[in-house]
C-alpha cells in the first residue's frame, strides 16, 4: 500500500485497545467503534484514534477502511464481520468465530460469497514457544505420544482488575462468555498439533461461587487414532494462575509453561534433561498477528496461520463437548 493502512477496531475493550495500539505502532491510522463513549474515548487516548462511532454500520458509511478487525463479545461477531465482508474489507477475527457452529457457518458462507478473506486470531498460534514445541513434537524428541495434558486455570475476577468481573461479558450466556467458549483457545491448539479427535467425552459445568451465569469449569478427554490421548482442563476460579501443556510419549516427557516461559524436556526417571527458556512477551503473538494480517491486505497470498474453516472445526468440537456433557455419553466427532 502506498499510503498508512487505516484499520478499523470494532470493539473498544481490553483486546480492542490492545489491537488498536499495536497497529497505530506498525504505522496504521485507527478508528474504532464502540456502543460506550467512554470506551472510545479511552482508546482514542491510547491509540490515537482517528475517529469512533457507536455502531459498525455508521462506522462503514462514514470512511474507508482497508481492514476491520472484530474485538466485540462474540454473540455479535458473524453480524458484524458479514457487514465487513459486504463492504469488500478483510477481516481479523477475535476467537471464537461465533457462541454456536450454526452462525458460524453462515459466516463462512458469506466470506466464500465475497471472496473476501478472514484472518481468525487464535493468537496462541503465533507464541514462539509452541510453535517449538511443534517442531520438537515432529522431530519425536520424546517418542510417540501416548498422552497430552492441557490445563487452563485463572481467577476470572483478576482478568479486568479495573472492572467487575459481573459486568464483564464472560459473566453472560447470552454474550458468548464462559470458559469453553472464551478458552477454545485450547482446542483450537490441540486441532492445531493433532487434528480432529475421533471421540470426546465432556463435561461442562459451574462450580465456584463466582457471580456468573455462565460455565466456569470443563473437562474433556479425546480420542485419537493410534492411541493417542488427549486430556483438557479449563475453569475460571483457580490461583495461583497456570497454563501449561505437558506431553507424554514412549521415552520421556515434554513440558510447555506459560509461567516460567520455557519448555522443559526429560527422559530420566528424575528431573529435566533440558529446559529452552524465552523472553518473549504476551504482547508478541498480538503483533505478529497484526504483521500478518497487514501482509494479508498487501495480497502476499500466504496461508493463513488460522483460518475460519480452523475455527468451525474447534466449534465442531464445542457442539461434540457440549452433546456429552448434556446426556453423559461418548460422542463421535465429525471431521
Amino acid at each position: 500500500m502506498n499510503q498508512a493502512p487505516h484499520i478499523l477496531i470494532v470493539g473498544s475493550g481490553s483486546v480492542g485497545r490492545r489491537h488498536a495500539r499495536n497497529f497505530s505502532a506498525l504505522g496504521c491510522s485507527v478508528s474504532c467503534v464502540d456502543p460506550r463513549a467512554e470506551r472510545r474515548q479511552e482508546l482514542a487516548r491510547e491509540a490515537k484514534a482517528h475517529a469512533g462511532y457507536p455502531e459498525i454500520g455508521a462506522a462503514l458509511g462514514a470512511d474507508r477502511f482497508d481492514g476491520v478487525v472484530i474485538c466485540s463479545p462474540p454473540h455479535v461477531h458473524v453480524d458484524q464481520a458479514l457487514a465487513a465482508l459486504r463492504a469488500g474489507i478483510p477481516v481479523l477475527l477475535e476467537k471464537p468465530v461465533s457462541p454456536d457452529l450454526g452462525s458460524a457457518a453462515r459466516l463462512e458462507a458469506g466470506a466464500r460469497a465475497e471472496s473476501v478473506p478472514v484472518l481468525l486470531g487464535y493468537t496462541w498460534r503465533w507464541w514462539p514457544p509452541l510453535r517449538r514445541v511443534r517442531e520438537l513434537l515432529d522431530a519425536c524428541v520424546i517418542g510417540e505420544l501416548r498422552h497430552v495434558q492441557f490445563h487452563m486455570s485463572a481467577h476470572l475476577a483478576d482478568w479486568h482488575p479495573w472492572e467487575r468481573y459481573q459486568d464483564f461479558f464472560m459473566a453472560s450466556s447470552t454474550e458468548g462468555g464462559g470458559a469453553l467458549l472464551d478458552e477454545s483457545h485450547w482446542i483450537d491448539l490441540a486441532l492445531w498439533m493433532f487434528g480432529m479427535p475421533e471421540k470426546l467425552s465432556g463435561r461442562i459445568d459451574k462450580l465456584s461461587s463466582l457471580e456468573i451465569e455462565t460455565d466456569d469449569n470443563v473437562d474433556v478427554l479425546m480420542a485419537y487414532p493410534g492411541g493417542l490421548r488427549v486430556s483438557l482442563h479449563l475453569d475460571l476460579y483457580g490461583r495461583p494462575h497456570e497454563k501449561f501443556i505437558r506431553f507424554v510419549g514412549e521415552f520421556g516427557s515434554m513440558l510447555w509453561t506459560a509461567a516460567p516461559n520455557q519448555i522443559a524436556i526429560g527422559t530420566k526417571p528424575e528431573g529435566w534433561d533440558r529446559i529452552e527458556a524465552f523472553e518473549c512477551e504476551r504482547n508478541d503473538m498480538f503483533v505478529d498477528v497484526a504483521r500478518e494480517f497487514l501482509a494479508l491486505l498487501d495480497g502476499d497470498g500466504a496461508q493463513p496461520t488460522c483460518s475460519l474453516a480452523d475455527g468451525l472445526r474447534v466449534l465442531t468440537v464445542i457442539e461434540a463437548i457440549r452433546r456429552s456433557s448434556a446426556d453423559g455419553s461418548s460422542v463421535t466427532v465429525s471431521p
